[in-house]
């Protein structure tokens, strides 16, 4: 398995603080964002990881360097532009190649890592699993949709009434079929390929996208600076 981790962006939206560093460097608790993406994977057991960078590109490479000081190996992936989260994982298919992968948004803290999500994948082995947590403001998010299994049925971003509070965190697993999906979409209003649509278009041709609800505390940066969502305790992790 291997981990894909997404540092592309540009933080525009959260100057001034991006003006002197990328926002997956913003320090939390005296340490770069991106450094806790990069222990949630190996924790998990994944050593072979990508990092697909793109205007702050020369600041991600000296902060992180080849990966060894974590154990792991690093492999950086260029992106021209930011075109989607679809097409940020489209450009890492030679990297990824067959095997089942992680894909990370490097601005995401999930304070109890992701080693449960990534043990659930392999046990149940479905086409995608998603990650995604109960929240007071699905406005906000991208907003998934359950059956009673668990399983997702579909997905909206930042729907103005939305059917449920499950938010889509930004943490996603695939097997080798997203590629089929990312290369069928077409670019959304932004002119990005959504990973929404490209989530979409396997539940809509019938593979498996199985859900996982984390507990606890989750981080991210917005563009109103850093959030912090308290998980409902009560729910159990599918």
């Amino acid at each position: 398995m291997k981990g894909l981790i997404l540092s592309g962006g540009r933080g525009t939206r959260l100057r001034p603080i991006t003006h002197t560093s990328a926002k997956q460097l913003v320090p939390i608790a005296n340490k770069p964002i991106l450094f806790y993406g990069i222990e949630s994977l190996r924790d998990a057991g994944i050593r072979d990881i990508g990092i697909v960078v793109g205007d702050t590109r020369q600041e991600i490479r000296e902060a992180v360097g080849d990966g060894s000081r974590w154990g792991i190996k690093v492999t950086y992936i260029e992106q021209e532009a930011p075109l989607g989260i679809a097409h940020a994982v489209l450009i890492a298919e030679e990297f990824l190649g067959r095997d089942h992968f992680v894909v990370y948004l490097g601005d995401n803290l999930i304070i109890n890592g992701i080693t449960e999500f990534v043990a659930g994948f392999n046990q149940k082995k479905p086409n995608s699993q998603i990650l995604l947590a109960y929240v007071a403001n699905p406005q906000q998010f991208g907003v998934a949709q359950l059956n009673g299994n668990g399983q997702i049925i579909k997905l909206e971003e930042k729907p103005k009434e939305p059917k449920t509070n499950y938010a889509v965190v930004g943490v996603y697993m695939f097997d080798h079929n997203f590629f089929t999906a990312a290369k069928a979409i077409k670019p959304s209003w932004r002119n990005e390929l959504e990973i929404t649509d490209a989530i979409q278009y396997l539940i809509d041709y019938k593979f498996q996208v199985e859900s996982h609800i984390i507990n606890g505390w989750w981080t991210c940066w917005r563009p109103t600076g850093l959030c912090w969502i308290r998980l409902k305790p009560k729910l159990r992790a599918k």
